[in-house]
């Protein structure tokens, strides 16, 4: 499925497709060849990926972008137009993606990281897990679909206070904030706990979770009862369906249903 170009950045493992979008070699700040790969790799999705999990190779998920990087630019604002536009087909591919989207959350997520974390349907953290918006530290404006997200998690009012003040999230706040989705014991075993839930929804019942996905991005600029509707007549494809069958006729006989 990956390229030679994509090969250090994109692999499949159990119906898995997991990207790395930073390392520690590149400092742990997002790796822009990771990003394009990324999306490469998210836009010919076939049949045998049932999840995409993100994660990073070092001691950060993902420390934001490279500063030096956008100091050292001829031309700085075409340069960050550059990336912000390579961020954010990545985050249109994730967004279109109809297969769950996990996050392993280690150490700091900063600026379009934690934009990354924000875009995830389920994203793990550890004891040790920060989130910082970072662009107001050096004078810049949120990308990566961060302005759009955050208020849709926290609310609009919260959302303010963390971009204007550049809060410093801790784990239990981020969870409790719903930004996280919960936190393993140990800030190592963030990497393991994130790429085992990835694959247990990648074994799980794919068409329900396209209609889930589906539902709840529909329901953000929908009326209640056109919701109803939609709801109505996805549960009944739903189960004229191979998932639906298998899934009722399982429970009724009392075993564990075979999604594959």
């Amino acid at each position: 499925m990956t390229s030679p170009d994509q090969a250090d950045y994109v692999t499949t493992v159990d119906g898995v497709l997991q990207i790395t979008i930073a390392t520690a070699a590149n400092g742990t700040s997002m790796d822009f060849n990771a990003i394009v790969a990324g999306t490469a790799a998210l836009r010919s999705l076939g049949a045998d990926i049932g999840a995409v999990l993100l994660t990073g190779t070092g001691a950060n998920f993902c420390a934001g972008g490279n500063v030096r990087g956008f100091a050292a630019a001829d031309d700085r604002a075409a340069h960050i137009y550059g990336l912000a536009t390579d961020l954010h087909h990545f985050v249109r591919a994730l967004d279109a993606t109809t297969v769950p989207v996990v996050v392993g959350v280690q150490g700091w997520a900063a600026g379009a990281g934690m934009s990354l974390v924000c875009a995830a349907d389920i994203a793990l953290g550890g004891p040790g897990t920060k989130l910082r918006p970072a662009y107001p530290g050096i004078g810049l404006s949120p990308d990566g679909g961060m302005s759009w997200t955050l208020p849709r998690i926290v609310g609009l009012g919260r959302a303010r206070e963390i971009l204007l003040t550049d809060a410093i999230l801790d784990a239990e706040e981020a969870v409790r904030l719903g930004i996280l989705s919960k936190l393993v014991t140990a800030d190592e075993d963030v990497r393991t706990e994130a790429l085992n839930l990835a694959r247990t929804l990648a074994a799980g019942p794919r068409t329900t979770y396209s209609s889930i996905k589906t539902l709840l991005a529909q329901s953000l600029s929908s009326p209640l009862s056109d919701q109803l509707d939609r709801e109505r007549d996805a549960i009944a494809a739903a189960a004229n369906g191979a998932t639906g069958r298998e899934g009722v006729d399982a429970f009724v006989q009392k075993r564990a249903p075979n999604y594959s």
